[in-house]
């Protein structure tokens, strides 16, 4: 079966419209609604996260199931950290998204979701406080939201979106574009592959990364160590949420 035969009309058309030529007016048209929408989503965010407080960003995949350890560590961690005085911010979907946004519900803290529109997967929990659901159609937009109003970042496990989420994160770090805000990886045994290839192959074999760039994340297996990398992180400025 050629690869072709597994794609999809809609994929296909999208392929084809890459290279299909555009006149000015198709052009002018169809990219200057794209810029409003665009402005609106970013309008529609700033209005309602500007006011928020400290919150720390949960990421990790919308597949992972009720019964899933990495569930309840991500609700256990949720939950923590608002008692720790922080709200939750996740992507608004299901998995560990709704772990996330269930256990800061659980105690009353504040629960932030920032939902993409997506042709499978993704739809809003029910944990989100009801002003605090933003739902994106791009994907851009959205990373900046999770980003700009966040004080830290715990990552679970996840597939692409995580692995985009959380590198979004450090390349922002890395480069000086944010703060150095704490990152935060729970589970070594998930990460543990991830982490060995980007020593051995990114620091060691091809010099893409120094090695010092290790120091911009903390690998952990618990939700307590999750809650005080964050904790430790703030008491070295003197620094704690204020609500």
């Amino acid at each position: 079966m050629s690869e072709i035969e597994n794609i999809d009309n809609n994929e296909l058309n999208k392929i084809r419209n890459a290279f299909k030529d555009r006149d000015w007016n198709e052009i002018k048209s169809s990219d200057s609604w794209a810029i409003f929408k665009i402005m609106s989503e970013f309008v529609d965010g700033f209005e309602k996260l500007a006011k928020i407080g400290p919150c720390v960003s949960i990421f990790g995949s919308a597949r992972t199931k009720p019964d899933n350890k990495y569930y309840k560590m991500a609700e256990e961690v949720a939950a923590k950290l608002v008692r720790h005085g922080y709200g939750v911010i996740t992507g608004g979907g299901p998995g560990i998204m709704e772990a996330g946004n269930k256990g800061a519900k659980s105690e009353n803290g504040k629960s932030v979701g920032l939902n993409i529109e997506l042709p499978f997967e993704q739809f809003n929990n029910i944990y989100i406080d009801p002003d605090k659901l933003i739902t994106f159609d791009y994907f851009f937009v959205r990373k900046v939201m999770f980003v700009k109003y966040a004080q830290g970042f715990v990552v679970m496990p996840g597939g692409f979106g995580t692995m985009d989420e959380l590198f979004e994160a450090l390349t922002l770090i890395q480069t000086h574009k944010i703060g150095r805000f704490p990152i935060v990886l729970v589970g070594k045994s998930f990460w543990s592959g991830l982490l060995e290839w980007i020593e051995t192959t990114l620091i060691n074999a091809e010099n893409n990364v120094n090695k010092e760039d290790l120091e911009l994340f903390k690998v952990v297996d618990t939700p307590t160590e999750a809650v005080k990398v964050i904790d430790d992180f703030y008491s070295q400025f003197m620094l704690s949420p204020n609500f």
